[in-house]
């Protein structure tokens, strides 16, 4: 059975595209990000295509942030077409909503705490309150759970602390900003390897270009998943 704990973010212009690299991927990776940028590009069709006619998860990230009744609607709507993960704002307002809007559905919907590109200096210029990340990261998570959230998408950086909270017995924890060893940060500032980042207690890696732009995408997929499941790499996977 392939490890589902990694998740490869198709952040590639279009659904042509994208399907062209779960081709060279095959059997290797079986779960995949959807982003908004592909939104506009088929995203919502290659979604429906890989869940339907090719038995792949799907996580569709689409960061939902309005007022409770618009995102409830929306998720109402994206529920339909059977997909495994949604992401939203970690605001507790959007997260209830959303659960509203999932209900009696599969669809697991996953609070966004401090995307894993931004730093305190980018908060500061965003007026967002003060005080250390990681401090805030946890709190997030907590109020999120509260609200009913299924998970939580945090850096690898605070998998560990955000694991530790009672509320978080039984959520996900799902981390992008993870980044084999040697492998440029990009666009990424609070980051840590596949290995780390599962032995940290999170149950789903997020990676994307160090898979797509490698010239032997599927080599690189498996280098990722054998260094998941490598001994560095302690935390065991939920079922989902």
């Amino acid at each position: 059975m392939t490890d589902n704990r990694l998740i490869v973010a198709l952040d590639v212009p279009n659904a042509l595209a994208g399907l062209e690299l779960t081709k060279k991927l095959g059997d290797a990776v079986s779960f995949y990000k959807i982003g908004l940028g592909m939104l506009t590009g088929g995203g919502l069709a290659l979604a429906n295509e890989l869940k339907s006619e090719h038995g792949k998860q799907i996580f569709l990230d689409m960061k939902l942030f309005d007022i409770g009744a618009t995102v409830e609607a929306a998720v109402r709507g994206l529920a339909q077409f059977d997909l495994d993960f949604l992401t939203v704002h970690g605001d507790p307002h959007v997260v209830a909503a959303a659960k509203q809007g999932a209900a009696g559905t599969d669809l697991k919907i996953l609070a966004v705490t401090i995307l894993t590109s931004l730093d305190r200096a980018d908060l500061d210029a965003a007026l967002i309150q003060s005080g250390d990340i990681p401090d805030l990261v946890q709190t997030r998570a907590g109020r999120a759970f509260d609200a009913g959230a299924d998970g939580v998408i945090s850096s690898p950086q605070e998998a560990a602390m955000i694991r530790a909270l009672p509320e978080a017995d039984g959520r996900l924890i799902v981390t992008p900003g993870v980044r084999p060893a040697g492998s440029a940060l990009g666009d990424q500032k609070r980051v840590m390897t596949p290995a780390e980042a599962i032995a940290q207690g999170a149950d789903h890696v997020v990676v994307g270009r160090p898979v797509w732009t490698a010239e032997d995408p599927q080599k690189a997929a498996n280098a990722i998943l054998s260094e998941m499941q490598s001994p560095q790499a302690t935390s065991p996977n939920r079922s989902i």
